[in-house]
């Protein structure tokens, strides 16, 4: 199989694109703890990508991202508090505009969510960022106070009473104190479970579909977002005792700001190791249940015949912390909640392969463009997988990736190569982490102020992070400041209440 040979028609296209994932926890990549058998069967017949990086380790700017192709510094969204302009690039228009029937389900996450709403208001900016079917959820944690077709489904089936009495009880517990262990199952039967609504309505849609165009869809998972709601039968799948415990110690200074504020407000110092696997199962359970809805969607595609002419892309908009170092969520730039899974599976499948290419998630993006001969974004820096996906592990560029790759977050910017992690103040460029993922991949020691490694941070700032903080758009993040005190509190104080 060559580029031209996949470039000589338009193929279908699914993303599906969960939320916080962690990148280690997919059976296929390493993690013998957690049960994906349908994302491991995607990853037998197609690449997986083991380094792939979210641009930022929250939930809109993330997705801004993944629509845009650019980085924070350019579109402009720091936070949950500020929209990316739908009026700006996005690949799902380019798609659309190449010839492709555009389609999401789920979560999309690029407004603002406020007060009480109604996701049918905004089908309008959906289709202003290139969308023609929209059948859009919000997050779980919303649900409680925004209606969508899926609380309506609820109250049809006089459930959404019991399901909003256990969203916002929830919402009081994580503002009373974080004990994320003791997130109880979801009261709902497991069919009637958000992310198993999102996969059925994803079904149905492949089955429904008539047109002649090809289909770009996106099929966004809630899950495995907290709460960890997941159902009593999935976590039953489980043994607490067999969990890995990852990193039980806390960071050690020097601590970057951002890490400090979420280190307060996590508060998990008194968590026991017992705690933190428990926390492992319940969020496992979660993954194994969009894992299923996964394997019913790859069925759908086999049972209308499309299945040897679709595409499909897993990934997700950003890790887990998952109690390790005593965090929980996500926000900090450590591996477990920058790096995500990415698994990509071309028309037809192939040998199953895995790479160690360094990549981020602007080049997803970038690939599906390629797939659907659709122009490129513009001021992107997302660099196609295709021809390395198609040319197999045999080529010479198989394990070969980006020099560097970027994520950002609450006006910090961080730099990955294939040795060294380094985030600096977007404003200063001050360094504030250094780690040297040779020699300590667990990121345990900061050596951001060792003399010896003056040299090093010299290279990556000026290498790197120079370059793409002189893409920085001062206006918008002055406006991501004015919408959010607890960013401006960063610039000033040096210090993040999250």
């Amino acid at each position: 199989m060559t580029r031209e040979a996949v470039r000589a028609h338009k193929p279908n296209i699914i993303l599906i694109y969960s939320d916080q994932h962690r990148g280690d926890t997919v059976g296929c990549l390493g993690d013998s703890g957690v049960l994906t058998p349908n994302l491991d069967a995607l990853a037998a017949e197609g690449v997986a990508f083991d380094h792939c990086y979210t641009n930022a380790p929250l939930c809109m700017p993330a997705r801004a991202s993944m629509m845009t192709g650019q980085y924070v510094c350019q579109h402009g969204v720091w936070n949950n508090r500020v929209a990316a302009d739908r009026s700006g690039p996005s690949h799902v228009r380019s798609i659309k505009e190449a010839g492709y029937h555009t389609a999401l389900i789920g979560k999309t996450h690029l407004y603002v969510h406020q007060g009480a709403q109604d996701t049918r208001r905004h089908v309008q900016e959906l289709e202003d960022w290139g969308f023609v079917d929209t059948h859009e959820l919000t997050g779980p944690r919303a649900t409680a106070h925004i209606d969508s077709p899926y609380t309506d489904y609820l109250k049809e089936k006089g459930l959404l009473d019991i399901h909003r009495r256990y969203m916002s009880a929830y919402n009081q517990i994580v503002g009373a104190g974080n004990r994320p262990w003791e997130d109880p199952p979801s009261p709902l039967p497991t069919e009637d479970h958000l992310d198993s609504y999102t996969g059925r309505t994803a079904v149905e849609w492949i089955h429904h579909y008539r047109d002649d165009k090809p289909f770009y869809l996106q099929v966004l998972f809630p899950g495995p977002h907290d709460p960890f709601d997941s159902p009593a039968e999935y976590r039953a799948m489980y043994n607490p005792s067999d969990m890995p415990l990852g990193i039980m110690e806390k960071p050690v200074e020097p601590i970057s700001p951002v890490v400090k504020g979420v280190l307060e407000r996590c508060k998990l110092d008194g968590m026991t190791q017992e705690q933190k696997q428990i926390l492992r199962v319940i969020y496992n359970a979660k993954i194994s249940l969009i894992d299923r809805q996964i394997g019913d969607l790859v069925q759908a595609l086999s049972e209308t015949g499309r299945l040897d002419d679709t595409w499909i892309v897993y990934t997700s908009d950003h890790g887990e912390l998952l109690g390790d170092r005593r965090l929980s969520h996500k926000m900090v730039f450590y591996e477990e909640a920058a790096r995500v899974p990415c698994i990509i599976r071309p028309a037809g499948g192939m040998n199953g392969w895995r790479s160690k290419a360094l990549v981020e998630q602007t080049d997803i993006p970038a690939t599906l463009l390629d797939i659907a001969q659709a122009d490129p974004l513009t001021d992107s820096n997302g660099q196609s997988l295709l021809h390395q996906v198609v040319a197999g592990p045999d080529d010479p560029a198989a394990q070969n990736g980006k020099e560097a790759v970027f994520s950002e977050l609450f006006s910090y910017s961080m730099v990955r190569t294939e040795r060294y992690k380094m985030s600096v103040d977007s404003i200063s460029r001050q360094p504030v982490e250094l780690f040297d993922l040779a020699e300590d991949p667990g990121e345990r020691v900061n050596l951001v102020h060792v003399p010896k490694t003056e040299d090093i941070r010299r290279t990556l700032l000026a290498t790197y992070l120079d370059p793409l903080l002189n893409r920085l758009d001062r206006e918008k993040l002055r406006q991501a400041m004015a919408k959010d005190n607890r960013l401006s509190e960063i610039l000033k104080r040096g210090q993040v209440s999250v």
